[in-house]
């Protein structure tokens, strides 16, 4: 099962994507209980706010995507996770630009 966090926006527009399988994670049966007992269906749309960031979390068949006021709770819990468990697979301007040059 994968586990996709996408991560954009923010003052700079970067883009950072994390992108973890969890039956390879160590503890892979906390990882799919905390999934489970996501609400994903109860996650309102908000609009984007100038310099927030929005998350883009995915692990078929569900998609949400938060606001960065929203990411809390278990929604915080599982972002953490993501984070700590890899490097991000990406890093770039939303906009499609190159922050590096």
């Amino acid at each position: 099962m994968r586990l996709i966090v996408t991560r954009t926006g923010g003052f700079a527009g970067l883009r950072s994507e994390w992108d973890i399988d969890i039956e390879e994670q160590p503890d892979s049966t906390e990882w799919e209980i905390l999934i489970d007992t996501l609400p994903w269906d109860d996650a309102a749309a908000l609009p984007p706010e100038p310099d927030r960031f929005i998350y883009q979390i995915r692990c078929a068949p569900r998609e949400v995507t938060l606001a960065e006021r929203q990411v809390t709770g278990p929604w915080r819990e599982l972002v953490d996770r993501v984070r700590q468990a890899g490097e991000p697979s990406s890093r770039r301007r939303s906009d499609g630009a190159d922050p590096t040059r």
